[in-house]
C-alpha cells in the first residue's frame, strides 16, 4: 500500500523514513506554520489509491481537498 506523505521541515537532525519519495507532493512546517500542497500531484495518487497518513488527512481535509475530489468522483460516475 502506497502511503501519502508530506515532507516535514523545521526540525534539525531527524531521522529518515523507510523508503524513498515517488513524487514529492507538499510540505509542512508545524513551527512556522507554512504547508505547501501539489493538489494535481494527490489528487493522482488518491485516485490510484494512495492511502494520507492522519496527519496528511487533516491537513486535506483543511484544505477541502476531499470535497473537491469526491465532486470528481460523482461526475466521472455519473
Amino acid at each position: 500500500m502506497v502511503k501519502l506523505r508530506l515532507k516535514r521541515c523545521g526540525k534539525k537532525q531527524r531521522s529518515r523514513r523507510e523508503g524513498r519519495d515517488l513524487r514529492k507532493v507538499g510540505f509542512y512546517d508545524p513551527i512556522n506554520n507554512q504547508t505547501y500542497l501539489n493538489i494535481p500531484g494527490i489528487r493522482y495518487f488518491l485516485e490510484k489509491g494512495a492511502q494520507p497518513t492522519g496527519t496528511v488527512y487533516d491537513i486535506l481535509k483543511k484544505a477541502g481537498v476531499f470535497t473537491e475530489f469526491r465532486l470528481n468522483q460523482t461526475e466521472v460516475n455519473s
